[in-house]
């Protein structure tokens, strides 16, 4: 999940060297969670958020095939 989340960020924002993405586990579910420049905060999250649902929801269609619950988060 790290790497289609990673590829995804990177073909969104104009510094993809800045992307970090890191996984934690969290009582049985993997936390994604999603660190990219300041400056590209604004393409990862898009208006009223739909980029960032949109994230979410491939990334859960993805997990849910491989029968795994993960949960994505956009930090600072």
């Amino acid at each position: 999940m790290i790497e289609l989340v990673s590829a995804i960020a990177k073909s969104l924002v104009e510094n993809p060297d800045a992307v970090e993405v890191t996984e934690l586990q969290k009582e049985g579910t993997s936390v994604i969670q999603l660190k990219v420049a300041p400056e590209d905060m604004g393409k990862v999250i898009g208006k009223q958020g739909r980029i960032a649902k949109a994230i979410r929801t491939v990334v859960k269609a993805a997990a849910t095939k491989a029968n795994m619950r993960v949960v994505v988060e956009i930090v600072q």
